[in-house]
């Protein structure tokens, strides 16, 4: 059975709030503000929040702009 498959999580790295934080060097708040503005997909579980490290990625890929 091919595990590939479009849709498949199996492979996918889930990192908490802290993690998210530490990895983009900002608080905690600004990931929740990030996830509750829609910017920064995630996904609830219980009362916390999981981010895909590929969604972390993407969204830092696509912050960047030039300055001057």
């Amino acid at each position: 059975m091919p595990t590939n498959l479009p849709g498949d999580i199996s492979e996918v790295k889930f990192l908490t709030v802290a993690e998210v934080a530490a990895m983009m060097r900002v608080s905690k708040m600004t990931v929740y503000r990030l996830v509750h503005n829609g910017e920064l997909a995630a996904v609830r579980v219980g009362r916390s929040f999981r981010v895909s490290e590929d969604d972390v990625h993407e969204y830092l890929r696509t912050s960047f702009f030039n300055a001057g």
